[in-house]
């Protein structure tokens, strides 16, 4: 069995609030974590590629994965996100699809997991995104190859009314990556960022899914609070899981 905790890391996303990696970096590692998720907030993929893995590989911090990246048939600009994380030596792209996405798109997408030998994890992204529940996420992945799956974000399918401990299950198989996020809602649904398993999240019973689940390598905390500060939070959030996970 994989050990989960060398696994976790952060979404750079996360640090918003600083626009240079330069920043973002000593900040993460603050938080007791050497894996990173990189947003598009933190540099250009496809031009800055040599300048943001030489920044973290100076600074100890390995990345797992980038996302959320948009794949609509630009074969360049695919193979270039590809790329980068074959220089990178990650193997997955949380990646999202416009609804009216054909089967031209989704072959394209595969020709480029292929080449590259990553996996495409899809970001289902709330009740409003149309590939935020099972039911669609199933119809994608029944017509694509097993290069397509999923990167389930906890929080989000809370906000689309699903149960991401089901979710994790029914689509074990193509799950890749995963962004542990926690929600609590008000009257009205809206939701607010919480500290991992302070909110509606089982999270004792997702880690113990992902701990025995080999296909999932890209495990990364996300909350969005605390623009200005979000370190002291995440730092929690790391606290909860390596409690959870003894």
């Amino acid at each position: 069995m994989k050990n989960l905790a060398d696994q976790i890391g952060i979404q750079s996303y996360c640090f918003r609030g600083f626009k240079a990696l330069a920043e973002v970096l000593p900040r993460l590692k603050a938080c007791g974590l050497a894996t990173i998720e990189l947003s598009g907030v933190h540099g250009d993929f496809t031009r800055d590629a040599d300048s943001i893995i030489a920044q973290c590989r100076v600074a100890g911090i390995s990345i797992a994965s980038i996302g959320v990246e948009r794949f609509a048939g630009n074969l360049a600009r695919e193979r270039a996100l590809a790329e980068f994380m074959r220089q990178a030596g990650g193997s997955v792209i949380a990646v999202d699809f416009a609804p009216d996405a054909g089967p031209g798109v989704w072959r394209a997408a595969e020709r480029v997991a292929d080449e590259f030998d990553l996996r495409l994890a899809i970001h289902n992204h709330g009740g409003r995104h149309w590939l935020g529940n099972s039911q669609m996420l199933a119809q994608v992945f029944a017509g694509t190859s097993p290069r397509i799956g999923l990167c389930l974000d906890t929080a989000w399918a809370l906000d689309a009314h699903e149960d991401p401990v089901a979710m994790a299950e029914k689509f074990a198989d193509r799950l890749y990556g995963v962004h542990l996020k926690d929600f609590v809602f008000d009257h009205a649904g809206r939701p607010t960022d919480v500290i991992l398993g302070e909110g509606n999240l089982d999270l004792p019973r997702m880690l113990a899914l992902l701990q025995a689940n080999e296909r999932t390598t890209s495990v990364i905390i996300e909350y969005e609070g605390d623009i200005a500060n979000p370190g002291p939070a995440l730092t929690q959030c790391v606290q909860k899981i390596t409690a959870t996970l003894r």
